[in-house]
């Protein structure tokens, strides 16, 4: 596994309906709720203030949306399910690159926080870089009225996971199906389909590589595995039917998810399978959002000088945070290019 630091190795609008929570404690109460599926986490810091939960406040990227020239659509993908008879509709969000030619389409998996103003603002960076890029809210038909993410947060602080603890994987699997069928026949698609997910997303990204994929984008996810911490069993069954090359971007300052990495490698070596993954060091849980955000604002000093210290000394710990993130963010951007170029 390479590895990517400040020496080259060889080796991110929904303002869910919890605020008051704050990093830590948002983090964990959302991550509870969905520890039988997968593995705890924390996510890098990427508020401009350092109390406030980046997985709630993003109107930057609500802003930065709004100013994108690109052609964007809310869309609903109708199918219906192998197991049923109720047809079920998925509602995706899709950006249009500004290109001559047809192009590769790129569905993106939200994270556990369902879908946010960050996803829909990655998904148009995307398009910017050339793709056409659809990402659908996995939640989709999940809340109290029908709806999806906005409408499962109206039921309180740990709805979210909750909601997407208890999504049958047998539905996300169908849900992406449909949403990759559809997005492969768009007249501006050239037939070519990859995955990127983030966190949870990262996970299922990698799970849904065992389908017909061109590639498949894991951040800061795990590959399939079989069981709960600590053991970290990895599933072989699953990983053996893998078809499509799997690319790891990976935080260094993220044990829980690197972890299951060393056992990762040896399982898609042994089975011959495409897995290139990189850690990028000083980096934490979480850092395309947190390095897409706007840098820490330093406090003003109020004249009291212990809390002004205070202040201070948890600013630059957000900086430095920051500035590691959006260093991880932007060299994983050039990787990640490319190698779409290459597709």
């Amino acid at each position: 596994m390479k590895t990517v630091g400040s020496e080259r190795g060889a080796v991110g609008k929904i303002a869910f309906l919890i605020v008051g929570l704050f990093m830590s404690s948002g983090c964990a109460a959302v991550h509870q709720a969905h520890s039988n599926l997968q593995m705890d986490h924390d996510h890098a810091e990427s508020a401009t203030t350092p109390s406030a939960d980046p997985d709630l406040t993003q109107d930057w990227a609500k802003q930065r949306l709004a100013k994108s020239a690109r052609h964007q659509e809310w869309v609903k993908i109708k199918y219906k399910p192998a197991s049923g008879n109720v047809e079920r509709e998925v509602s995706a969000f899709v950006v249009y690159p500004e290109v001559k030619n047809k192009a590769t389409a790129v569905v993106v998996i939200h994270e556990i926080f369902g879908m946010s103003d960050w996803v829909q603002s990655l998904t148009d960076q995307l398009a910017e870089a050339g793709y056409v890029a659809i990402a659908p809210d996995l939640l989709s038909g999940m809340g109290p009225n029908g709806g999806g993410t906005s409408d499962v947060a109206t039921i309180g602080s740990t709805a979210i996971g909750v909601a997407i603890r208890d999504l049958p994987p047998d539905q996300i699997t169908a849900d992406l199906n449909a949403v990759a069928d559809y997005v492969s026949k768009l007249p501006a698609s050239n037939g070519k389909v990859a995955t990127v997910g983030f966190c949870w997303g990262g996970g299922q990204s990698f799970r849904y590589a065992t389908n017909k994929l061109n590639a498949a984008f894991v951040f800061y996810g795990t590959a399939p595995l079989t069981g709960r911490p600590p053991a970290l069993p990895v599933d072989r069954v699953t990983l053996a039917k893998i078809g499509a090359p799997v690319y790891g971007f990976y935080a260094g300052n993220d044990a829980r998810i690197n972890a299951t990495l060393p056992a990762t490698i040896e399982a898609m070596k042994e089975l011959k399978k495409n897995y290139d993954p990189v850690t990028y060091e000083g980096a934490g849980h979480g850092f395309m959002r947190a390095g897409d955000a706007p840098e820490p604002v330093a406090p003003i000093a109020k004249g009291n000088a212990e809390a002004d210290k205070l202040a201070m000394d948890t600013y630059q710990k957000a900086l430095t945070s920051y500035k590691a993130n959006k260093k991880a963010r932007d060299e994983a951007w050039v990787r990640w290019r490319a190698i779409l170029a290459k597709i």
